[in-house]
């Protein structure tokens, strides 16, 4: 039976040129919809804006395993679409994460 500590994430911390927010948010969501329709595994994804600073955004992605987040990222189609979002951003950090610790 697989757990939360099974689980994979992708998670991304995008900081979008100014006036940049809308059409980010757009590329950002067409490049998950096309996701979760190219590969299995997907089981959610998430992009939080800063109530602060808002050109600064954090993605979330859960995976059922490192092999489907794997599968994704090793798609032709992946690197565009990142790409398409990564073109409106001053600063891109993208990291793989599995669960340290769950309350």
């Amino acid at each position: 039976m697989r757990t939360i500590m099974d689980s994979c994430y992708a998670s991304g911390n995008w900081v979008v040129q100014r006036g940049q927010e809308t059409e980010f948010v757009n590329r950002w969501t067409a490049f998950l919809e096309w996701s979760r329709a190219a590969v299995r595994g997907l089981s959610s994804a998430q992009l939080i804006q800063d109530s602060e600073e808002p050109r600064h955004f954090v993605s979330f992605a859960s995976w059922e395993s490192s092999e489907a987040m794997s599968a994704w990222r090793s798609m032709p189609e992946f690197a565009t679409k990142l790409g398409a979002c990564r073109e409106l951003c001053d600063d891109f950090r993208g990291s793989s994460y599995t669960v340290a610790a769950s309350v």
